[in-house]
Parts: C-alpha cells; structure tokens; sequence
C-alpha cells in the first residue's frame, strides 16, 4: 500500500534537512547533529534497497509557493503558501509498504518528527 509521508516544518528555520535548522536542532551537538543526518540517510538508503522507497522531496519554503485559483474561468495566482500557519510542508516521502504500522514505523525514523511532525496519509488508488 502507498503512503505520502509529509514532513512539516517551520518557514523561519527553514533549510533541508529542517531539523538542522531548528534551535533545538542548532543546540545539538556536533556529533548528534551528525547522527540524525547519518540516520536519515541511512533510513533513505534502507527504504530505496528494500523498493518502499517511490520518491523523497524537499520543498522549498513556503516565501516561493503560489496558490492558484480558477473561478467563472478566471485564473488568479496570489503569493505564499494556501493557508498561514506556524508550520508548513517541507517535503514528502512516497513509500510503498505492507501495513500502515510499517508507514508509521518508517515515519517516526525521520528525524523531523522528533522536532515537527511527520503526517502519514494512505494514497488512494485511481480507477
């Protein structure tokens, strides 16, 4: 089954990977700033080795999001992201896995969610 694993962040710490931008993430030391690195590549690595893994993205920040809108036939694009609030999507994991606990156990390996939060939604199947 596909899961969207949707990494959230915040707009004013934002950088990739966004939990070594955050203060919490800055007043680490070294040596686990490197360790969730290393455990998000190696979680990166894990999931493209056994096929989970469909695609990872970041995101850039929300400043260089446009939201479009069509109404009676009328396009308007206005700036930012579609709605103001503390934390915005920074990027997105697209697995494939046998159960929504391994899309939850995958998710909670994503060192974000030890700082923000990792949302896990199923992908519906067209057709």
């Amino acid at each position: 089954m596909k899961y969207l694993l949707m990494i959230h962040s915040n707009p004013i710490t934002w950088g990739h990977p966004s939990f070594l931008h955050t203060e919490a993430g800055k007043a680490l030391p070294k040596k686990a700033r490197d360790a969730l690195a290393a455990q998000l590549d190696n979680l990166l690595k894990e999931l493209d080795a056994n096929g989970e893994l469909i695609t990872a993205v970041p995101l850039d920040p929300p400043s260089k999001t446009r939201v479009v809108r069509v109404r009676e036939g009328v396009r308007a694009t206005t700036d930012g992201p579609y709605s103001e609030a503390k934390e915005q999507l920074a990027g997105v994991f697209l697995i494939d896995v046998a159960s929504q606990s391994r899309a939850e156990e995958v998710a909670a390996t994503i060192p974000e969610a030890g700082f923000f939060a990792v949302e896990v939604r199923p992908v519906s199947v067209l057709g």
